[in-house]
């Protein structure tokens, strides 16, 4: 089947009781055994339950993998993920992160023995340059949180296998629909589902996957020791949401291709970031291992913060919030908001200034989009 099909039917079949053609939702922490150890396939809903194996099973078809496993957040994906890694062992990531994983590596997993090295991945020299000893894995974003950086995911997963190292690509910003990390190589695919996949900021959950049956093995043990699982409503809304993903992915893309070009123009903008655009560093790679540019695009106003402020509370469309990925659009301050974590130096090196603004463009009419980025702007 191919990927708007697998969207919709992957991994849920009819209920063979009923014949309910949505999921249904077990609400129950338990299952009846006609004898000890003898049961239908569940035990325990931490370890297994109906509804979250029919997401994992939905999501691992989109990505292209054999197995998939559904957690509570992102974050608490990468929990999980961490856990794969023992103290004293050292991880290359990205320079450039979501804060919260940020977050979590730098001032969770370094009290617990991991090191962590942060360097531009864009150049894979800087990877070899980085690689130590007891290094066991490289954790990479591409596009970038929130600078949109690119990073040449099958070049990067040959220099891990060759090194013998674990690739872990948090697939969020893309979607499979855009992007299958796998489909290079890479060994682990993540993403916070509380983003495109569900797409109505109505839900926190997260989900990683992967081809290989050793390393799957132990990420379920994991799973299930750590615990940190979605609740089946969670798993519910999610497999609704993923349904209308495709759709979702092509209006993100086209409404985020009007506002980028609107930017570009204006006298207020100082710079536009979104990997579509001709002028972006790294476009070539895009096109090669992206099937589309998403919905995630940034720009830097003119006139610092006191601008930047000004342009906020001007907005009527646009809502100043932390997130993304949902149908309506969303706008926020990364240095005061989602990467207020990272360290001020680090912001600063990284580009993520005062007036600098990430955009999660929705799925509301392109003109409406537009006209309220024109008046706030004007307000600026």
């Amino acid at each position: 089947m191919r990927f708007d099909t697998l969207a919709i039917h992957a991994g849920q079949e009819p209920d063979p009781t009923t014949g309910a053609i949505m999921t249904p939702v077990y609400l129950t922490s338990t299952y009846v055994q006609a004898s000890p150890g003898e049961h239908k396939g569940y035990e325990y809903s931490r370890t297994k339950n109906p509804t979250r194996k029919a997401l994992q099973d939905c999501l691992a078809a989109l990505e292209g993998a054999r197995y998939g496993l559904a957690f509570g957040s992102g974050c608490a994906t990468a929990d999980m993920l961490m856990h794969l890694f023992n103290t004293g062992d050292h991880i290359v990531c990205s320079d450039d992160l979501y804060g919260g994983t940020f977050r979590l590596f730098d001032k969770v997993f370094t009290r617990a023995g991991r090191q962590f090295s942060f360097v531009d991945l864009t150049d894979l020299k800087n990877l070899e340059n980085a690689i130590q000893p007891h290094t066991k894995a490289v954790w990479i974003e591409t596009p970038t949180n929130p600078m949109l950086k690119l990073i040449d995911l099958a070049a990067l997963a040959e220099l891990c296998r060759t090194r013998g190292l674990v690739s872990i690509c948090d697939n969020t910003f893309m979607t499979p629909y855009f992007q299958r990390p796998l489909d290079f190589g890479i060994d682990v695919a993540m993403h916070s589902t509380t983003k495109y996949l569900n797409g109505h900021s109505d839900v926190v959950g997260g989900f990683c996957c992967t081809r290989d049956q050793a390393l799957a093995d132990r990420m379920y043990f994991l799973q299930n020791s750590i615990g940190a699982v979605p609740g089946q409503l969670d798993c519910f809304l999610v497999m609704r949401g993923v349904k209308t993903l495709p759709v979702r992915m092509e209006r993100h893309q086209r409404n985020a291709a009007a506002v980028a070009h609107f930017l570009l123009s204006h006298p207020k903008v100082e710079k536009v970031t979104w990997p579509g655009l001709d002028s972006h560093p790294q476009h070539a790679l895009a096109t090669k291992q992206m099937k589309g540019f998403g919905g995630m695009l940034t720009f830097v106003i003119k006139g610092g913060l006191p601008a930047a402020r000004a342009f906020f509370r001007a907005l009527k469309i646009f809502a100043c919030a932390e997130s993304l990925g949902g149908v309506e659009s969303l706008i926020e301050h990364p240095a005061i908001m989602t990467h207020a974590s990272v360290p001020k130096e680090t912001r600063e090196k990284l580009g993520i200034a005062d007036g600098f603004i990430r955009l999660s463009v929705g799925i509301e009419d392109e003109q409406d989009l537009i006209d309220d980025l024109k008046q706030a702007l004007a307000a600026a």
